[in-house]
C-alpha cells in the first residue's frame, strides 16, 4: 500500500515514518511520497524513511499513491487538501481536527459518499490503551448520565485556536456519549474554557485549561452511570500514533470507515459553537 502524507510539518508524520519505513511494522503499507517540496523537514523525512518522492503540490501525489493522509496542523486546510483525493476515490485519513466549520466537514462527507472514497478522521487518543480501558469500563457499567474530559487547549493558538487540541478531550467524551449535540454552553476565564452541552440524553462537560510554555495538564476522562464512576488519565508514549494509524491501515484495505460519518461532525459541531462564543467576547480590535 503506497501512502502519500499532506502537511509534513505535523510531528505526527514522524510517528507515521517511524512506524511504516523503518520499523516497518505497518504490513506492506509504506509511505512512498510527501508533499510540500524540497525544505529541510521533508529531505530529513525523506532520508529517515527512504521516501523517494518528494512533491510541490498535493495533488502532484495523484497517481503515485493508494491512500492518504492530510496532516495540516491547521485544520481550515484540509477541505481544500483533501477533496482531490476523495474525488478520484482514494482512502483519506484527515489528522485532527477534521475542518475548522461543519460546513466544510460536510463538503469532505458528500464528496466521499459520492465517489466511494473511505474517509475518516479523529484525535489520536480516541484509540490509545487508556481510552479503550476506560471505554470499556463505561459500558460495563451502563449507559452514561454523564461524562467529564479534560485537557490542555490554546483558543488563541496558531493553529486554528481551540480546534488544535480541543479536538482531543472533546473526541474523548463523545466515544464515551454517544447521540445528537444539542444546547452547547460556553464559559470561560483568562485560563480556561469550559464547553457544556448534551449528547442524546448524556450531559457532556470538556475542560480545556490553557497551557503554558512549561507545563499543561494531563488528558482526563469521567463517566457516571446510575451507580458507578469511572475514570481515567491517558498516558501517551512513544507510541501514541500507532493504534490510529493501524485504524487508518484497516479502513484503507477494507474500505470500511471506522467511524459513521454523523459521528465525524459532532465534535466539529461542538468546537465550531465554541469557537464562535469565545470570538463573539472577544474585544473588537482598535
Amino acid at each position: 500500500m503506497r501512502i502519500g502524507i499532506v502537511g509534513t510539518a505535523n510531528s505526527h508524520v514522524d510517528h507515521i515514518v517511524r512506524h511504516l519505513n523503518v520499523h516497518r511494522a505497518g504490513g506492506d503499507a509504506r509511505v512512498v511520497a510527501l508533499s510540500g517540496g524540497r525544505d529541510e523537514r521533508n529531505d530529513a523525512l525523506a532520508s529517515t524513511g527512504g521516501i523517494a518522492k518528494v512533491v510541490d503540490a498535493p495533488t502532484d501525489l495523484l497517481g503515485l499513491v493508494d491512500a492518504v493522509v492530510i496532516a495540516d496542523r491547521h485544520g481550515a486546510r484540509h477541505r481544500e487538501h483533501a477533496l482531490p483525493f476523495l474525488a478520484e476515490g482514494l482512502p483519506v485519513f484527515v489528522d485532527k481536527p477534521l475542518a475548522c466549520t461543519v460546513e466544510d466537514a460536510r463538503i469532505m462527507i458528500d464528496t466521499a459518499l459520492a465517489h466511494d472514497a473511505p474517509l475518516t478522521s479523529y484525535s489520536a487518543l480516541r484509540w490509545i490503551p487508556d481510552t479503550e480501558a476506560l471505554v470499556a469500563r463505561s459500558t460495563a457499567s451502563g449507559r452514561p448520565h454523564a461524562v467529564v474530559a479534560s485537557g490542555p487547549a490554546d483558543p488563541d493558538g496558531d493553529h486554528g485556536g481551540i480546534f488544535f487540541y480541543g479536538i482531543h478531550p472533546v473526541d474523548l467524551a463523545l466515544r464515551l456519549a454517544p447521540g445528537e449535540i444539542g444546547d452547547v454552553r460556553t464559559d470561560a476565564t483568562a485560563s480556561t474554557v469550559t464547553a457544556s452541552f448534551t449528547a442524546g440524553s448524556t450531559r457532556v462537560v470538556v475542560n480545556l485549561v490553557r497551557p503554558t510554555d512549561t507545563r499543561q495538564i494531563p488528558f482526563h476522562g469521567m463517566a457516571f452511570t446510575q451507580d458507578a464512576m469511572v475514570e481515567q488519565t491517558l498516558t501517551l508514549d512513544a507510541r501514541y500514533c500507532v493504534p490510529g494509524l493501524e485504524v487508518f491501515l484497516h479502513m484503507a484495505r477494507t474500505r470500511r470507515p471506522p467511524i459513521a460519518y454523523p459521528d465525524l461532525l459532532r465534535p466539529i459541531e461542538v468546537l465550531e459553537s465554541v469557537a464562535a462564543e469565545l470570538c463573539a467576547r472577544r474585544p473588537p480590535a482598535r
